[in-house]
């Protein structure tokens, strides 16, 4: 029986090298580094350490930042709730997914225990983005995603196929990677609404859900080989609806992976481009004008109505203001400036006085863009009648040497400055590298456990030889 997850399968074992272009293989690494950023910034974070303090020791699993050590699939959990602290990681918006903090956690607490090259790291993860952003653009629509975590949804099976593809599991162990991972599918969007921190759990379960999918597949698990399209499988209880074909891979050459932006702002997606606007608008007002008086925002659909995204208070957590695109261009305009520390301050009577003269509105022109274009645009008022608008078609990512300084200063901060130059030269030359599995190690503050040098190759080492190949070189 050909199944759409056997496809999926098939389609995974005869990728060409050509797809893991130089500039794909490139975009990976600064992906890689971004999440690492994210991670050793959010480390003293309330959610970092309450992941910290849920898992036991162990050997085996570094955390970044951390001088304990833990189980590899615990590792995983909290290196991607780490990853996700800020709210600043990578985003695929046409998917409405944050993989990177899925994909990174699952893949380098399996170079821990396997010996993979930094290559086969790189391809993974660019199969995993791959994988989860195709999957991402069939499934999640407006109305899943009001009630539905887009990354809970999608990433299990995007990272889990990206580990077994490190792994090089067979057509049958993919598959059933696939239906476990799918069985896994997880996150309820009720946490904007109450100000709930189980968003940032939300990549954890499904990180250490994905290592649990590909090490089961690896042991020979059977899973539902039509998870996917079955009458009662994926698309079916998610979107309730059937599956619209098969998931294709890199359509005409191009690697999802590169659609992947980097975020300047640590908020929700969908209040970047509304921020960035307020900024532009900031700097053509001046310090000496009239104060605001009136604010109207307008946006794709979809940024409208995500969940949290059109709060207007009261903001009792930080997490809530983050999500709120109101609450975003208010503080802009109070603060002059789009940074974390404008967040900082739930109660500030300027930012609430703007909120309160605020008015949030889905512009059909900018839905009609999205998610090709999330653009934005903000008229306002000022206190002497004058009346000014600016728009930006598209967000405006943050940029590699943006990437790498916040990289630099948040590492340096925990490990030194030695440290941290050691953390990127090995990612900038991580293609070259014989053992992955070294990157979480250097991550470790000083004085955790080394790594277990009990590892042995994947390929050989007693088992059976896999009947399934990929035609990479």
């Amino acid at each position: 029986m050909t199944t759409r997850s056997m496809e999926l399968a098939d389609a995974l074992a005869n990728l060409a090298s050509p797809v893991f272009s130089p500039a794909v293989v490139t975009k990976a690494k600064l992906c890689l580094l971004d999440f690492l950023g994210c991670a050793f910034e959010a480390s003293a974070l309330e959610p970092s350490q309450q992941a910290v303090a849920a898992v036991a020791a162990a050997p085996g699993g570094h955390m970044i930042g951390e001088r304990a050590t833990t189980t590899p699939a615990d590792a995983a959990f909290v290196n991607a709730v780490k990853g996700h602290g800020l709210v600043r990681e990578d985003m695929h918006a046409a998917s409405v997914c944050h993989h990177g903090v899925v994909v990174w956690p699952l893949l380098l607490a399996l170079a821990e225990t396997e010996t993979v090259s930094g290559m086969d790291l790189i391809r993974s993860a660019v199969v995993a983005y791959e994988v989860g952003g195709r999957l991402g653009r069939m499934l999640i629509d407006p109305a899943m995603s009001s009630l539905f975590r887009p990354t809970g949804l999608v990433a299990p099976i995007g990272s889990a196929c990206g580990g077994a593809w490190m792994l090089k599991l067979d057509r049958q162990q993919v598959a059933a990677a696939i239906a476990l991972a799918a069985n896994t599918a997880s996150g309820l969007n009720q946490w904007p609404h109450s100000g709930g921190s189980d968003m940032f759990f939300h990549p954890g379960f499904a990180a250490r859900n994905a290592w649990m999918a590909v090490r089961l597949a690896d042991a020979g698990a059977f899973g539902s080989p039509d998870i996917l399209e079955g009458r009662s499988g994926y698309f079916a209880a998610l979107a309730r609806r059937p599956m619209p074909g098969p998931i294709e891979l890199f359509p005409d050459g191009e690697a999802d992976i590169l659609n992947v932006y980097h975020k300047a702002a640590p908020a929700c997606n969908f209040a970047q481009t509304a921020c960035q606007t307020a900024l532009k608008l900031v700097e053509i007002i001046g310090s000496d004008a009239a104060p605001v008086e009136r604010i109207r925002i307008s946006v794709p659909a979809a940024a409208a109505a995500y969940p949290g995204c059109d709060r207007t208070g009261p903001f009792d957590r930080a997490l809530q203001a983050k999500m709120s695109i109101p609450f975003g261009v208010g503080a802009v305009f109070a603060h002059g400036r789009l940074s974390e520390d404008i967040y900082s301050d739930l109660a500030h009577a300027e930012t609430l006085r703007l909120i309160g003269a605020s008015e949030l509105v889905a512009s059909p022109d900018l839905t009609a863009l999205f998610p090709g274009h999330q653009g934005a645009a903000i008229d306002v008022t000022l206190g002497d009648g004058r009346q000014l608008s600016m728009g930006l078609p598209d967000v405006v990512p943050a940029t590699e040497a943006e990437v790498r300084e916040r990289f630099r200063s948040a590492a340096a901060a925990i490990l030194g400055v030695a440290a941290a130059e050691a953390i990127e030269e090995f990612v900038d030359r991580l293609d070259t590298r014989k053992d992955a599995g070294r990157l979480l190690s250097l991550c470790a503050a000083k004085g955790a456990a080394k790594r277990q040098a009990t590892r042995a190759p994947r390929q050989g080492a007693g088992k059976a030889s896999r009947p399934w190949s990929r035609q990479v070189s």
